[in-house]
């Protein structure tokens, strides 16, 4: 679970006084993207161990918010980082971004890590986690790989789930490290799920955006962050929205904003985000002698409670790449997944046109059945991109059924309406 906030500490002539810190955990406006040359930073520095310790680094004018075995939680100004370095204390950025302490429930980057590393460590007959590579800012993007025969690439269908393209969407990460425990927990003692951890090979990527993720809780209080952390070219904004970066239709339809400051900003040219480009290379190496091996995807956003399909880009039911059957395949099984966790099924046009998005680009250059599940809620009152913790099991469990039909479907969509017989065998 999150780091939980740690009391601060207000150091006198006359001793100590400890002050508890609080953070609001309702969502803070959003804060400029570059902050301040001399804007104070969290730092830990090493080597504070004796009361003498404590009072030289709170001299030079450092906040100290916390202390655990010698090392100082404290937030200073550049300048008074050199300070500290000059009375022979080392000093790093204290890079462990956390959730507000009401919202412990969710997990940050590092932890994430450590729940996968132990789920891989526990279940290695049928679980390997791998990477797409880095994100911009160098943090590895994980990446899940379940299968009977994991170690092993079997031709059999292939399912990818995918989380966090948007750095507020923490409910996500939460789906995916759902969907691992679901898989590897299950397996051998569900007869459903160990049916299809054999049949299939089931790719998880739990957090598309770590950059963005991170720097949204960075503070303890929510940013209302949505894109990457990647620099615009020729511009002093930052960030551009991942899902407005994949290659089908890029920018073609209004449906995305050319301005680096837009919430919407979808880069320079497709796939100049790092972390789009990551994922595009690995979806295309799953393409073996010319064929697409996964077959079915879902990709997690909060929030509208939803299931889309393409296209986004065009109100046309019918498209380029998308007949009359491939729509009634979508809408069939979209309706499907929507009876058993109460979303609302729907073109994902219909809820405002987009382009650049993954699904678009996953059906039509790689032909996978691609859709977006918006998560919980359905409206702002109920949390909005921030519902609590408390709601992660019922929010996550409640999309099982979901995901298990899509791999259930992975091996032909077109049984859902009759047609298996003309397009797949």
């Amino acid at each position: 679970m999150a780091r939980r906030l740690v009391p601060s500490l207000a150091l006198a002539a006359v001793g100590m006084l400890i002050v508890v810190a609080t953070n609001p955990a309702s969502a803070a406006p959003t804060v400029p993207a570059r902050p301040p040359a001399d804007q104070a930073r969290p730092y830990v520095v090493d080597g504070v161990r004796t009361w003498d310790d404590r009072n030289r680094v709170a001299r030079t004018g450092a906040a100290i918010d916390a202390i655990e075995d010698g090392h100082a939680d404290v937030t200073a100004t550049p300048g008074e980082v050199r300070e500290i370095r000059k009375l022979g204390y080392r000093v790093a950025e204290d890079r462990r971004e956390d959730f507000p302490a009401a919202d412990a429930g969710y997990h940050n980057y590092a932890e994430m890590v450590a729940e996968l590393d132990k789920a891989a460590k526990d279940h290695p007959a049928i679980m390997r986690k791998l990477s797409i590579g880095t994100s911009y800012e160098g943090r590895d993007m994980p990446l899940v790989k379940i299968s009977d025969n994991v170690a092993i690439d079997e031709n059999e269908p292939e399912v990818l789930y995918g989380a966090h393209q948007h750095a507020r969407e923490h409910l996500t990460v939460e789906m995916a490290l759902y969907l691992v425990k679901l898989f590897t927990d299950g397996y051998g003692k569900d007869a459903r799920i160990t049916k299809l951890v054999n049949s299939r090979e089931i790719w998880i990527v739990p957090d598309l955006n770590p950059d963005g993720g991170e720097y949204d809780i960075a503070t303890g209080t929510y940013r209302f962050w949505r894109k990457n952390r990647q620099p615009a070219p020729n511009s002093p904004g930052v960030g551009t929205d991942l899902n407005r970066n994949w290659g089908y239709n890029f920018g073609c339809c209004a449906g995305s904003s050319s301005d680096p400051a837009s919430e919407t900003y979808r880069g320079s040219v497709a796939f100049s985000a790092t972390e789009t480009k990551r994922l595009r290379d690995f979806v295309l190496s799953r393409r073996i002698k010319g064929v697409q091996q996964i077959k079915a995807a879902i990709d997690f956003h909060t929030y509208s409670e939803l299931v889309l399909w393409p296209y986004g880009y065009t109100m046309a039911t019918t498209a380029k790449g998308l007949g009359a059957d491939q729509r009634a395949t979508f809408k069939a099984l979209g309706t499907q997944m929507a009876r058993s966790n109460g979303y609302t099924p729907q073109q994902s046009s219909s809820l405002y046109i987009t382009d650049g998005s993954i699904i678009d680009w996953l059906w039509a250059a790689q032909g996978v059945w691609a859709f977006t599940f918006e998560m919980f809620p359905n409206s702002p009152d109920q949390g909005g991109f921030y519902p609590p913790a408390s709601v992660i099991t019922a929010q996550t469990t409640r999309n099982k059924e979901a995901s298990l039909q899509l791999a259930e479907y992975a091996d032909c969509a077109y049984r859902i309406i009759g047609k298996q017989h003309q397009y797949c065998y």
